[in-house]
This record gives C-alpha cells, sequence and structure tokens, in this order.
C-alpha cells in the first residue's frame, strides 16, 4: 500500500513505522509545526529520507498540492491535532481512517481518555473512523474496549493499552479499506458525548468534593496535565495517587478538608470529604517531580485555600 502519514509524537512514529515494517511505501508524512521538543515523527520520518510536510494549516492550498502529489492509496490519521477539512482527507484513494481513543460517539474531543477515567467509567477504548468536518463525527469502521482498572492512570491507559491496540488497528483497518472490506457504521447520536480539553480549571482539585471523585480526577490527569491544588501562593500537583475511605467519624475528628494529615511511606496524606487521597509524587509550580517526602510540605498545612 502507498501510505500518507497525518499524525504526530510517538504514536505518528509507531504508526509509521508499523506500515513501514510490513514493506508498504509512505508516500507523504504531514506533521504540524512544533512549538517544543522535536516530534519524534517528524525526526523519524526525515531519518529515513521521507516527504516531510509540516504545514501551519491542512486547509491551505499548499497542504491539499502536497496530498495529491503523495499519490497515496489511502490517508492514516494517527494523532492528529490539526483540521483536516474534507477536501484533504478525500485526495487518497480510498480515502482516509482516523484514530481516537475512545468507544465512539462516547468521549469525542482531545481529552477523552481523561475524560473517561475522570467520569468513573471501568471501560473504554478505540475507534477508527472516517473524518469528516465534524470533530471525531466520522462513520466507525472498527471499536476495541479495554478495561479500566481502579487504579489505572491516564499514562497507563494510553501507553499500556490503547497505544499498541490503536496502532495495529490503523494498520489492519487500512488493509481492509484497501482490500474494500472495510464498511462504515454512522455514530449513534443519542450516545454521543463532546468534552473539552483539560486545562487549569478542569483540573483543579477541589477537596470538598469526595475522595472518588478527586482520585478519579487525579487519575485523569496523570501524567499531564497534573491535577493541581493551591498550596498558598503556589500550584502543588499530585501524582501517584491511591485513596483511603473513612469508615468511621473518628477517623477523620479533628480534621479540616483539605488538610495534610500525615507524610510518609504513603506519600503526602490530605483529608478530602468522605477519605484520604494519598499522593506519592508531587510537583511544586514548574518544578520537577519529586517524591512527597522529599516535597518540604509540613504537616498541617491546609490545601486548596
Amino acid at each position: 500500500m502507498r501510505i500518507a502519514i497525518i499524525g504526530q509524537q510517538d504514536f505518528g512514529k509507531a504508526t509509521m513505522e508499523a506500515f513501514l515494517a510490513r514493506g508498504d511505501e509512505v508516500t507523504a508524512v504531514f506533521c504540524a509545526p512544533e512549538k517544543g521538543r522535536p516530534d519524534p515523527l517528524r525526526v523519524a520520518a526525515q531519518e529515513r529520507g521521507l516527504n516531510v510536510q509540516q504545514l501551519p494549516k491542512l486547509t491551505d492550498p499548499a497542504a491539499l498540492e502536497a496530498m495529491r502529489a503523495a499519490n497515496a492509496d489511502i490517508g492514516v490519521m494517527a494523532y492528529v491535532t490539526q483540521f483536516a477539512p474534507h477536501d484533504f482527507v478525500s485526495i487518497p484513494k480510498f480515502g482516509t481512517i482516523q484514530f481516537h481513543p475512545s468507544l465512539l460517539p462516547l468521549h469525542r474531543g482531545a481529552s477523552s481518555m481523561s475524560w473517561a477515567i475522570i467520569c468513573g467509567r471501568t471501560e473504554t477504548g478505540l475507534s477508527i473512523f472516517r473524518p469528516t468536518d465534524g470533530l471525531d463525527e466520522g462513520p466507525v469502521i472498527l471499536t476495541r474496549a479495554v478495561r479500566i482498572e481502579p487504579e489505572d492512570t491516564l499514562g497507563s491507559l494510553y501507553f499500556g493499552k490503547i497505544f499498541p491496540m490503536g496502532v495495529a488497528a490503523l494498520v489492519a483497518v487500512a488493509e481492509q479499506v484497501v482490500a474494500g472490506k472495510a464498511p462504515a457504521l454512522a455514530q449513534y447520536e443519542p450516545n454521543a458525548g463532546y468534552e473539552g480539553i483539560i486545562r487549569d480549571a478542569e483540573s483543579r482539585v477541589t477537596w470538598a468534593t469526595h475522595v472518588d471523585i478527586t482520585y478519579n480526577l487525579i487519575r485523569g490527569c496523570d501524567p499531564a496535565p497534573g491535577a493541581w491544588t493551591s498550596m498558598g501562593e503556589h500550584k502543588l500537583f499530585l501524582f501517584d495517587a491511591r485513596k483511603r475511605i473513612a469508615r468511621t467519624f473518628a477517623e477523620v475528628r479533628g480534621k479540616k478538608i483539605g488538610e495534610v494529615v500525615a507524610l510518609g511511606d504513603d506519600g503526602l496524606v490530605v483529608h478530602g470529604q468522605g477519605g484520604f487521597i494519598e499522593a506519592r509524587r508531587v510537583r511544586i509550580d514548574g518544578g520537577r517531580k519529586v517524591a512527597a517526602a522529599d516535597a518540604g510540605i509540613a504537616v498541617g498545612t491546609i490545601l486548596g485555600g
């Protein structure tokens, strides 16, 4: 097959390498312009001497011309943050397929895995679909479900489960599409849901909410962007968390909501509504992640302002 890869980062790189390992020809690689660290997909593609396109917008005439020149059998969208219009994705001979890390139409949007954890779901997955001009709204070719374990974080869910399954699914579906054996079914709109990107407002811990909710929030933001709470004039980000439910009034008597009640082998232990949150690693403002016991936080500190 002749493949045009549209994507970025490690997932895009792994997808490209999976096609190349099969002997497929990657005729073009479309990457978003970098705003910081080098993009692993761009670096790997250039090292292989592939046709790399870094365009500010995939809606530009230059993007359409580059896709036409690629003469691809199929476009494969692997972790795409740029808007790819219908005029662009329809150019390859068999069109384009896209990966999304949820069971569409649930959790449309860029933070789909985080929201699945934050909402307390025990299952999520991935979808391979035909992109349209609506965000994550195209007809679905394939879904694969994965279990969200009680201790799963965004990192373990993505890198340990959805990432490898997603790469394999893109390769399998691309082969089926080119063979004419991949019907796509419209998404069932009554089950649809969209959530926005997890930013500061969404990732802030409110200690007066139940520790079940707080625990899910921390897991859903670990490793990025990090759930946080105020600590004086600083932001304290919490990682590698556990929860402990309070069974009796005696366990919480005299303790304030948001109070650091212990610091030791279990990390930083904070009293929240209904129990305690244990965070083994923390970050203060833009510093490094460190063991909570080494962060210099005193027992009795009230978090959350």
